[in-house]
């Protein structure tokens, strides 16, 4: 893939002076694009990024930013989907000693289309084959969310099409991949 963030945009492992910026990308997201906002079941590690993602050596908090400020976010994390809500097969593939899961990728409305969504998953690929124990990447999207199931088909292989199924309810179409390693 090696794919450069575009110029003007730094992508780079968060440090705790970045915290509040991703905090607010990512509640931006769950709040005005996927119109649900926050769910503590679902995103608990919003409210507690250093706990989950810097204190963790298996983990990872990447951001991009732009003069000065994260415009974007990408989170890795061991584990994959939980059960419930999402099905138990899946739950039971995707062990937490070898899956990295990716979530939270996520890019601020003014920065989209420049391929910072594609230069994350990349520095986090990166990350995810030096840390020790994975040898898969997992993730999930919501496909109802314009341009996120083209983007995830175009890195990733579908594993579980859960739309059929309403897992999460109306309005979340839930699709399941997998990034080979």
């Amino acid at each position: 893939m090696n794919q450069p963030p575009p110029q003007g945009y730094l992508v780079r492992h968060a440090t705790v002076t970045d915290l509040d910026g991703a905090r607010r990308v990512m509640l931006d997201t769950l709040y005005r694009e996927f119109g649900y906002g926050y769910v503590p079941e679902w995103h608990r590690d919003v409210l507690d990024l250093r706990g989950t993602y810097l204190d963790e050596p298996r983990h990872a908090l990447l951001v991009a930013e732009c003069d000065g400020e994260v415009v974007a976010t990408t989170g890795v994390r061991s584990g994959g989907p939980a059960h419930p809500p999402h099905p138990l097969r899946l739950s039971e593939r995707y062990s937490p000693w070898n899956t990295a899961q990716l979530v939270r990728v996520y890019v601020a409305p003014a920065h989209r289309r420049r391929g910072l969504a594609g230069a994350l998953v990349e520095a986090a690929t990166d990350f995810v084959t030096g840390a020790p124990g994975y040898d898969r990447i997992y993730l999930h999207t919501n496909a109802d969310v314009e341009g996120a199931e083209a983007f995830w088909r175009s890195l990733a292989k579908e594993v579980f099409d859960a739309r059929p199924t309403g897992e999460h309810g109306p309005g979340v179409g839930t699709v399941h991949f997998e990034i080979p390693l």
